[in-house]
Formats: structure tokens, C-alpha cells, sequence
């Protein structure tokens, strides 16, 4: 920076030069594409595993990277780092490629991030250490215990899945009047619900100059703006007219006013898992607790977030705990956590396979907004949320159909390009998905994984 001050107001400064002198720059790590005599997806999914892992950093004090003691996988193209809710995808198709010591050592690699930081950024890098991801570390955690056949793993990680609860909670025991609201945590009568949120309200280090310019444009206070983007991205759907109060525009984003369908699912889960292990650990006074705090955002979830006129669960308003109006795939995470009662997973089935079902896959939303997380687009975490949530209900030959038409889409793509992406435009089959910030990266580690996990349930070579 000193060296910066002294050049800038040459006139014969270059500030390319000057980066190239003083920073590494950094590469995408892209597959190659096949050519020629094609590789099997089997076998282009096997090779990429290699290209995508990431041997066990070493600590560099100029690197904004936050160093991690065991190899993990990246997602790949820009994303050259770890990313929470990602991984847990990646690891169901690590375990059914047979490399359970990988899923097994980013466990760890999460493990160590809650007790180095206090909770699990949303990637490894110093400037993500004010937001997390949606909590998928109690599957993670599940998975791995169910890899190794030994409950006890549940145990060995009880300490950090009570942290990352204490995370998404805290503030709560501040809340004392009913829509009292700290930070990540909502007091609803005597229940406690979630939204996304970021701890800071300022420009992104890796998109300052396109925050700046939708601060700028929003005609609103530049801090609540930066929040609201910082929380979508906390929410994994960066960007979606789920969070957008205008479909079309990206500066009405306000995604703290919505209390999501996914956050507060996962959350029962982890209140549910607390109260599982503090039971079978003999600690019922905890076990006690936690099974009351599940039940209470249970009931919530069965009465608030269904929409009983739609037949479908929806995301809330806040304050007003109305439906924000914004359907989305969302509403398969009470089918993917059994939250649902069965009259209510019936009409969230009618309405995933009348309005969501397309050729290609599952639709994320219903909205054309040029955001990434809408339609046309589907996106292979929400695939797999779909289909576990429908086979939890028993509804097998909808979840197998649509199963067979992403299985279908990714083949497609795949045939012509020689590539896996990130997402994929599952309105028309083989079109190359667009929207958002950036363009449709390769690699790519969830796609991968669900790719290769429906391909193993409906037998396809």
C-alpha cells in the first residue's frame, strides 16, 4: 500500500503492472474438456475428483485464504476455496465414489473452522468470516457416521454442532417482546425462528465494485443494501427474486425481512440431532431443551409457513409473518428434513410436479428475474433436496422422473461441450444456463456428486 501511494498519482503508473509486480495472481482450475473419442460421464466424474481436490494448506501470512490442516475438494472454475453448504452435496457423491477418507477429512476441515472462528464461514477466506451458509454440518456429520457405521462420530462432534447452533442463535436470550429481532434470530411468541444475515454492512471484498454501483442505484441506505446482499449470499441463492421485492431488480433486495422455509428446516434438524445425542449420552435435562425447541419451530413450520390456499410452504414477511409471495424449491426442505405431515407433503408434491417440473429438472423459482437462483435455471443441491424429499413421502415415481430428466440434461450438455456445470437451464435442454454475476462455471463439485448419486439409484451407466 505504501509502495501504491507513492506510484498512483504518476501519470505513467499502470495499475495492472503494478498488481502483477507486488500480488500472485490466482487461476481457475478448469477440467478439460473432452474431445475426440469422449471419456464416459462415469469416468469424467471419477478424473475430476483429482483436478478438484486441494492438498492440506500451508499457512501464508499474505494470503487472504484461511488455511486447512486436511485436503478438501473445491467446487472449481473461480471458486478455488472450501465452501460450506456446497461440500455437503460433494461428499454424498464422494461416499458413492468410494472416497469416504475425503469425506471423512473435510468433516474435520469443518470441525476446525468452528473451533478456530466460532462457526463455519462461507468459504475458507478472511473476508467471508462475517457470514456462514445454510447449516448443513449435521448431515455432514450424519453422513459420515453413517459411512463408518458408528454412531459414536455423533459424539466425537457433539461439541461443534452445539457451537454452530449457539451461532445461528445468538442474541436470543436478549429477545424479551414477541418480533423481537437480533441479528440472525426472531422471538415469535415464546419459539424462537431464523433469517439469513451478514455481521457487516459494507461493500463485498470480492464484488466491491458492483455493490458500490447497486448501493448507488438503489436510493437507499448503502448499509442496509450491503446487508441484504451480504445475507443473500449467506443463504447460498446469490442472487433470487426470493429475495428481491421487485423480481426484475437487484437493488430492492431484502432478504432480511424474509424468514426462509430452508434456514428454519435445517435448524429444526440441528435441534432435533442436539436433542438425539443428548439423550443418548444420558444428559435429559439438555436432551429435554433441545426437543422442546425443535417441537416448537416444528409446530411453527406445519402452521406458519404453510400456505394452506397454495398447498405449499412458503417463505414469511418480517415483521408481518405473511408469505412474501415468492414460490420457490424451497418448499421441498420440510419433505427433505420429514418436518411436513403427509397431508401437507401431498399438496407441496402436486405443486412441485405441476409448476416446478420441467424437461430438464426441477425448477429453482417460477420467476424470470436474470438472477441465477430463477427460472429457467435448476441447480443440483436443490435437485437432491427434491428427490430425498419426495422418496421420504413415498412419492418415488415423481421423485425417479425428475431424477431422470436432470440425469438427462447434465448428459446432454455433457455431449456437447465435454463439461459439467454449475448450474443448468432446465427449460430447454442442452442451452447453456446464464444469469447473475458471473458466467456458468466448470467443474463442478456438486453437480458431480447428485449427477453421479441419481445415476447410481436409476442404473444408468
Amino acid at each position: 500500500m505504501d509502495e501504491y501511494r507513492k506510484r498512483c498519482g504518476n501519470k505513467s503508473f499502470d495499475l495492472k503492472e503494478f498488481v502483477e509486480t507486488y500480488f500472485d495472481l490466482p487461476v481457475d482450475q478448469e477440467a478439460e474438456p473432452v474431445s475426440g473419442a469422449r471419456r464416459s460421464l462415469r469416468q469424467h466424474i471419477e478424473q475430476l475428483w483429482d483436478v478438484l481436490t486441494r492438498a492440506a494448506d500451508t499457512d501464508n501470512p499474505f494470503s487472504s485464504l484461511i488455511p486447512l490442516p486436511n485436503p478438501y475438494i473445491v467446487p472449481g472454475g473461480r471458486f478455488r476455496e472450501i465452501y460450506y453448504w456446497d461440500s455437503y452435496f460433494t461428499m454424498l457423491g464422494l461416499s458413492d465414489a468410494g472416497r469416504n477418507r475425503a469425506v471423512s477429512d473435510m468433516v474435520e476441515n469443518f470441525a476446525f473452522l468452528i473451533d478456530k472462528i466460532g462457526f463455519i464461514p462461507n468459504g475458507n477466506r478472511t473476508y467471508f468470516c462475517s457470514r456462514s451458509q445454510p447449516p448443513f454440518f449435521p448431515l455432514m456429520v450424519e453422513l459420515l457416521a453413517d459411512i463408518q457405521e458408528n454412531r459414536r462420530v455423533l459424539h466425537k462432534y457433539l461439541p461443534q454442532l452445539r457451537r454452530e447452533y449457539e451461532f445461528w442463535m445468538h442474541g436470543a436470550s436478549e429477545l424479551k417482546a414477541d418480533g423481537d429481532a437480533f441479528a440472525r434470530v426472531l422471538k415469535i411468541g415464546d419459539a424462537f425462528l431464523n433469517r439469513y444475515w451478514d455481521n457487516r454492512d459494507e461493500p463485498r471484498a470480492e464484488s466491491y465494485a458492483e455493490d458500490r454501483e447497486l448501493a448507488a442505484k438503489s436510493n437507499r441506505d448503502e448499509c442496509d443494501v450491503y446487508r441484504d446482499i451480504r445475507a443473500a449470499c449467506e443463504s447460498g441463492w446469490d442472487f433470487s427474486a426470493r429475495w428481491l421485492e421487485k423480481p426484475g431488480a437487484l437493488e430492492s433486495i431484502r432478504t432480511t425481512t424474509v424468514i426462509p422455509i430452508d434456514l428454519n428446516s435445517l435448524l429444526y434438524h440441528l435441534e432435533k440431532l442436539l436433542a438425539d445425542i443428548y439423550g443418548s449420552g444420558g444428559d435429559t435435562d439438555l436432551a429435554r431443551l433441545f426437543d422442546a425447541r425443535a417441537m416448537q419451530r416444528r409446530e411453527l413450520l406445519q402452521s406458519l409457513f404453510y400456505d394452506k390456499e397454495q398447498g405449499c410452504f412458503v417463505d414469511l414477511n418480517y415483521p408481518g409473518l405473511d408469505p412474501t409471495g415468492r414460490l420457490s424449491i424451497a418448499m421441498a426442505y420440510p419433505l427433505f428434513l420429514e418436518i411436513a405431515t403427509h397431508d401437507q407433503a401431498a399438496g407441496v408434491v402436486n405443486m412441485i410436479q405441476d409448476r416446478f417440473l420441467a424437461p430438464g429438472g426441477w425448477l429453482t423459482t417460477l420467476e424470470f428475474s436474470g438472477q441465477q437462483w430463477d427460472r429457467p435455471n435448476g441447480w443440483a443441491p436443490m435437485q437432491w433436496v427434491v428427490f430425498k424429499g419426495l422418496c421420504n413421502y413415498d412419492y418415488v415415481d415423481e421423485a425417479d422422473l425428475g431424477a431422470k430428466r436432470w440425469v438427462e440434461n447434465n448428459s446432454d450438455v455433457y455431449q456437447r461441450t465435454g463439461r459439467l456445470f454449475e448450474k443448468y437451464n432446465v427449460e430447454h435442454i442442452g442451452e447453456i444456463a446464464t444469469g447473475g454475476e458471473y458466467t456458468n462455471q466448470d467443474g463442478f463439485g456438486w453437480t458431480n456428486a447428485v449427477l453421479l448419486r441419481f445415476m447410481n439409484h436409476l442404473g444408468i451407466e
